[in-house]
C-alpha cells in the first residue's frame, strides 16, 4: 500500500481537495490517502466554510506521493510563506509530488521545478511566467508528468494526472475500474490541449468585427482573405494588418481555429458524419478535419465524440 498526502492549504478549493482521496481511494485499497495542513489547524477553503483535517505536516514526512491541490491565491508571490516552507522541507527526497492547477505556483516557489517542464491553468499563465521566468511552462496540456514531479491544469486535469499515476503504478486495468467507479473518462493524453473558450473579440464600426460576424455565418464556404477583404471593403493588405492588431493573429489561422471550434460544437451535440461535420464547417475533406482537430486539441474527431457524448450519456443516467 502506498501513503498519498494531500497538503490542504488556506483557500484550498475543496472539489480538487476532494479528487486524490475519490481517485486513489478507490483503487481497491491500493493506496492510502491522508489530508494535513502546514501547520495542524483547521484550513479555510476557497469556499464558504473550513475544514478541520486530522493530520499536521509531519504526515508529509511519510509520504511516498504528495499532492498540492489548488488554491485561492489572494497574493501570488515567488517566495513561500514560512509555515508552508516547513512543512514542504519534511518531504523525504524521491518523494512523487504532484500539483493540481495554483498549486504549481507553490512548487515553483519551492524551486522544484527548476529544470523542469511544468503545466497550469491557462487563465494563470501571465502571472506564472512573471513570478517564475526560469520554469518551462507548457499552457496547452492537460498534465506534464516529469519524473517525480507532476503538475496539471484546472479542476478536471486533477482527475486525469491521478488516473494516470494509478496507471502507472498498477497498470491499465486497475485504472480503467478506478475510471469506471467515478464515472470518468479512462483516459485523457497528458499532452491533449485544455479547452479553452476563445470568443470573438468585441465588434467595431471601423474595424474587421461585422466580417467576423459574416465569416461566422458562412464557414461552409472555403472563404479567402480576398472574400473577408472584399466583404469589409478594404484592399487585402489593409484587412490582413487591421485583422492581426485587433485579433491578434492573422484571417487564416483565425479561420480555422473558429471552424474547429465549430467542428467541435456538432461533434458534441450531433450526429453528423465526420465527413458532413468537415463540410459544415469548410473544410474540404474529413482528413482535412482531423489534421486540424488533432493540431488544436490532440485527439480525433471519433475520440472526441466519444468522450463528450459519453459524459451526456453519464449526466442522462445520474439525472434519472
Amino acid at each position: 500500500m502506498q501513503r498519498v498526502v494531500v497538503l490542504a492549504l488556506d483557500g484550498v478549493y475543496p472539489f480538487e481537495l476532494g479528487i486524490p482521496n475519490r481517485v486513489f481511494g478507490s483503487a481497491d485499497g491500493r493506496y492510502e490517502v491522508l489530508t494535513c495542513s502546514a501547520d495542524g489547524r483547521p484550513v479555510r477553503t476557497g469556499s464558504d466554510f473550513s475544514i478541520t483535517v486530522e493530520h499536521g505536516p509531519e504526515a508529509l514526512a511519510t509520504a511516498d506521493t504528495v499532492v498540492i491541490p489548488p488554491y485561492d491565491m489572494k497574493a501570488a508571490a515567488a517566495e513561500l510563506p514560512g509555515p508552508v516552507a516547513g512543512a514542504l522541507a519534511l518531504i523525504r527526497p524521491g518523494t512523487r509530488i504532484v500539483s493540481i492547477c495554483t498549486g504549481a505556483f507553490l512548487l515553483a516557489a519551492a524551486g522544484l521545478l527548476e529544470g523542469r517542464t511544468a503545466t497550469t491553468h491557462w487563465a494563470l499563465v501571465p502571472l506564472f511566467r512573471r513570478l517564475f521566468p526560469h520554469v518551462t511552462l507548457d499552457p496547452d496540456v492537460l498534465f506534464v508528468d516529469d519524473g517525480t514531479v507532476l503538475t496539471s491544469a484546472g479542476a478536471g486535469s486533477g482527475v486525469d494526472v491521478c488516473l494516470h499515476i494509478v496507471r502507472e503504478d498498477h497498470g491499465t486495468e486497475v485504472a480503467n475500474q478506478v475510471a469506471r467507479l467515478c464515472v470518468v473518462p479512462p483516459w485523457r493524453d497528458g499532452g491533449q490541449a485544455q479547452y479553452i473558450e476563445q470568443p470573438v473579440p468585441e465588434t467595431s464600426a471601423n474595424g474587421t468585427g461585422a466580417t467576423r460576424q459574416w465569416a461566422l455565418g458562412n464557414l461552409h464556404l472555403p472563404l479567402t482573405l480576398a472574400d473577408l477583404a472584399d466583404h469589409a471593403r478594404m484592399s487585402a493588405r489593409t484587412f490582413a494588418r487591421r485583422f492581426g492588431d485587433e485579433v491578434g493573429m492573422s484571417p487564416g489561422r483565425w479561420l480555422i481555429q473558429q471552424r474547429v471550434a465549430r467542428a467541435r460544437h456538432l461533434l458534441e451535440s450531433t450526429d453528423l458524419s465526420v465527413d458532413r461535420v468537415a463540410s459544415e464547417v469548410g473544410f474540404a475533406t474529413a482528413t482535412s478535419l482531423r489534421q486540424h482537430l488533432h493540431a488544436a486539441i490532440g485527439v480525433s474527431p471519433l475520440a472526441y465524440r466519444r468522450t463528450f457524448q459519453a459524459a451526456g450519456r453519464d449526466l442522462t443516467r445520474a439525472r434519472a
